[in-house]
């Protein structure tokens, strides 16, 4: 059925129909538009669950950590600088080897104060154990939030579904909304691995010793790798019942591609319209976008770029005495395949827009230079604000 939805909507309208038990969040902008409709949900009844309110992000990943353990379907929310407050909680999940499943929306850390997009804060969690996917548009919010349950308790692994504010979490587009017997055949009811259980008592998250620790970090490592394996059967299945699917990483117009722009999120959209327009200058220019980055998908990029002349990844976002953080995941990616030089830039960051004449700039500073600069080259910046 073909529906105008929020993307934040359409997150709500995944867990509704993935049939979620628990519900734990506190409400901080922009995600509060998610755990809204989810407690509507909870109360008409729409959504047999559980809706839990808490009084930080820490309690609310704690309460789903609780609940997942007891062998029930959960969901969270959050962004920003709750995002942060969950920090030591989010490796209990991964560690605890959890199927939870989180939509973050990507805000700016402060301070200053700032509500606007920005990826640094779901990217600062890139080594707590999380299988990371950041979408584009809210067909493909609702769709992997689907997808990250048949992951989720495949791997034993939390997930983090990933949108930008704003640009996705508060725009309304045409979404199709299946029914609940096809979500049903594609997702059926969770039946745990191991959980809480009075009948059949166990130890869970207890004191791992020298001798038994590292090898559950291999496990996690392990599992990691399985990931996209099982994402292509799962899409692959996913199309076969509603049309739809996407990949770790979506080229468009890479095949023959000199200069190939990399970057993620909504970006992604303003970068093709500027890829159909250099083409119809007669250049030649490509765009990788890259879904998941946990794992980061080392073999699909490589087959992309294994042709290009130049890479420009745009990121938006920082890791501040690094640079930009896909550029920098990317260039280890490449190291002992594909010497392609890897050009980095940011932009957007705070929100601020990524625009077609930004996206040209990438493009023409890339095709313009020999080889790339040593640091990130940081597009649209009001120089006068830096004395």
């Amino acid at each position: 059925m073909k529906t105008i939805l929020e993307g934040s909507q359409a997150c709500a309208e995944a867990v509704r129909l993935a049939r979620v038990q628990v519900v734990s969040a506190y409400p901080i902008t922009p995600q509060t538009h998610i755990v809204e409709e989810l407690a509507k949900f909870c109360s008409d009844g729409s959504l047999n669950g559980r809706f839990l309110c808490v009084e930080s992000e820490h309690s609310a990943m704690a309460a789903v950590i609780g609940a997942a353990a007891g062998g029930v379907r959960t969901f969270t929310a959050s962004s920003s600088q709750g995002l942060a407050l969950m920090h030591e909680m989010l490796h209990w999940a991964a560690g605890g080897r959890l199927p939870i499943v989180m939509a973050e929306v990507n805000r700016a850390l402060g301070p200053g104060w700032n509500l606007w997009a920005d990826q640094t804060d779901s990217l600062a969690q890139r080594d707590t154990g999380w299988i990371q996917l950041y979408c584009a548009d809210g067909q493909e919010v609702l769709d992997t939030t689907l997808q990250a349950y048949r992951l989720a308790e495949a791997v034993n692994l939390p997930v983090m579904v990933i949108l930008d504010a704003f640009f996705l979490s508060h725009t309304w587009e045409p979404v199709d909304l299946p029914a609940q017997e096809e979500v049903d055949q594609f997702l059926p009811p969770y039946a745990p691995r191991f959980r809480m259980d009075t009948d059949h008592p166990q130890s869970l998250h207890g004191v791992a010793p020298i001798g038994v620790y590292m090898e559950m970090r291999r496990s996690m490592q392990l599992a990691m790798e399985a990931v996209p394996e099982l994402l292509e059967r799962i899409e692959e299945e996913f199309f076969a019942r509603f049309g739809r699917r996407y990949g770790p990483v979506e080229p468009y117009l890479c095949d023959d591609a000199d200069v190939i722009l990399v970057t993620s999120g909504t970006a992604a959209g303003t970068a093709r319209v500027v890829v159909d327009q250099l083409r119809a200058e007669g250049q030649k220019a490509g765009l990788l976008r890259i879904r998941m980055f946990r794992p980061f998908p080392v073999r699909s990029v490589h087959e992309v770029l294994k042709s290009a002349l130049k890479v420009a990844v745009l990121d938006r976002n920082c890791s501040f005495g690094a640079g930009g953080i896909f550029a920098s995941e990317l260039r280890s990616a490449l190291q002992g395949g594909n010497p392609v030089p890897v050009y980095s830039y940011i932009a957007g960051l705070g929100g601020r827009d990524i625009t077609v004449e930004t996206i040209r700039d990438c493009f023409a500073l890339t095709r313009g230079t020999d080889r790339p600069a040593i640091e990130s080259v940081w597009l649209g910046v009001k120089e006068e604000l830096l004395k």
